[in-house]
């Protein structure tokens, strides 16, 4: 298996933006208590090859969780991943890399939520207990997964939770991770910011232009090309730039 257990992360650090102490430290513990309880227990990992599952991923691994799957959902002709538009040949070089199993579903927005439960329920079967997702703040995300995932009997964890933007770009810079933009809003960030690598500077350059650092509203999207958790770096070809369903995003080959 590809995956080892990495360092230890650091302390966690408030947010001064969060709102008050008492409101923080309850949201801290309660995702404490999360991954703590992940502990021994087989789990796969929502994955849409970005930054964002990617930091998710390495924190459950570090809590003792044991990471069995990636999930993917593609689109309907089975070629992409529906959430960032990278190829399955990707989505596959990142599962080897990793030493993980790869489930996909192929499906429309229409019929999502059906294909992710029915996904859940083989996952279930083969005794994944748990699945580790990378949201940070969107409260009808969280209820959604936490809903389909009891469905089947799968505990919902979320790493990220409510954590300060900039201090888990910190982390996961820090940690070694790299990260490529592939894909950005229309009318939000310019073509230009497509190709460019995470890193201290261009997190600065994104909030100075008011853009969320963390991309949290589909301001921008990843791919993670390398990292700790990574047995090998991966490379992203592309071949130019596309617009689709609002996004100027790479075409990668």
């Amino acid at each position: 298996m590809g995956l080892s257990r990495p360092q230890q992360l650091p302390a966690d650090r408030p947010d001064p933006d969060i709102g008050s102490g008492v409101q923080f430290m309850a949201r801290r513990r309660k995702t404490f208590l999360e991954l703590a309880s992940i502990k021994d227990k087989q789990f796969f990992c929502s994955w849409s090859g970005g930054k964002d599952c990617t930091l998710a991923l390495f924190r459950a691994v570090n809590r003792g969780g044991i990471p069995n799957t990636l999930l993917t959902m593609l689109t309907e002709d089975g070629t992409r991943s529906r959430a960032h538009g990278l190829p399955l040949s990707f989505i596959k070089s990142q599962a080897d890399s990793l030493g993980l199993s790869l489930v996909t579903r192929s499906t429309s927005w229409d019929d999502y939520e059906g294909s992710f439960i029915s996904a859940l329920a083989e996952l279930r079967e083969g005794g994944i207990e748990a699945g580790v997702f990378g949201d940070i703040d969107l409260g009808e995300h969280r209820e959604w997964v936490e809903r389909v995932c009891a469905e089947v009997g799968i505990e919902a964890y979320l790493p990220l939770w409510k954590e300060d933007r900039k201090s888990l770009m910190t982390d996961l810079l820090s940690y070694g991770f790299n990260a490529v933009i592939i894909s950005v809003k229309d009318g939000t960030l310019e073509q230009d910011m497509l190709g460019r690598e995470l890193n201290q500077k261009l997190v600065k350059e994104l909030d100075l232009q008011g853009i969320d650092v963390s991309g949290e509203a589909g301001e921008y999207h990843t791919a993670v090309t390398s990292g700790p958790l990574f047995s090998k770096p991966l490379p992203l070809r592309t071949k130019g730039k596309v617009l689709r369903d609002g996004y100027w995003v790479l075409d990668v080959e």
